[in-house]
This record gives C-alpha cells, sequence and structure tokens, in this order.
C-alpha cells in the first residue's frame, strides 16, 4: 500500500522557487537545503578566502555551512528555512554582503 494512503495524507501540490536563475520543483513543507538535496544541488555556498564549496553539515542549524541568499536577504540557513512558492534563493559567496 502506497505510504500516503496509510497515514492518510493529502499533500499539497509542489510549487517552483529559483536557485541561481533556474526554475526548481519544491514540495510544501521541505526546507530549502531538502528541495536543493531533491534536485541534486548539494553544494551553494563559497567560503570567504578559498570560495571552496559548502552545503548541508550538521543539517540542523548549528555550524552554518549551509548559508544561502533569500529573496536578497543573506546568511539564511538552507537546513532550517521552509521552501516557498517563489523563492529567489542565491549561492552566498563569503559573507554575502559583497566582500
Amino acid at each position: 500500500m502506497n505510504p500516503l494512503e496509510l497515514a492518510r495524507a493529502h499533500p499539497e501540490a509542489p510549487f517552483t522557487v529559483r536557485f541561481d536563475g533556474r526554475e526548481i520543483e519544491a514540495l510544501p513543507g521541505r526546507t530549502i537545503a531538502a528541495v536543493l538535496w531533491a534536485a541534486g544541488i548539494t553544494a551553494w555556498r563559497g567560503t570567504r578566502g578559498g570560495g571552496r564549496p559548502r552545503g548541508v553539515f550538521c543539517g540542523i542549524g548549528v555550524c552554518f555551512d549551509c548559508l544561502v541568499t533569500v529573496d536578497g536577504r543573506p546568511n539564511q540557513r538552507a537546513c532550517l528555512a521552509p521552501a516557498t512558492p517563489g523563492a529567489d534563493i542565491r549561492t552566498q559567496e563569503g559573507t554575502g554582503h559583497d566582500d
């Protein structure tokens, strides 16, 4: 039997977000990190200085490796921030303040 039927779940319809200009399908209730992972994207931040790629490390909002810029606001933790319809998500370089 389908797990959704067992739980009597009625999920809402998917929606889209934009990541670095690319449309990505998102499911309601997922974090930005989960949406990016589901789309096969595992890195979305470059470190200060070296620009080394980073994505989710701890997954609970402690480490700050998963920072993204969302709708122009830098330093949003992708593992905690919910994906919202039409969100403009950008790879964050360094501090996100044009350093």
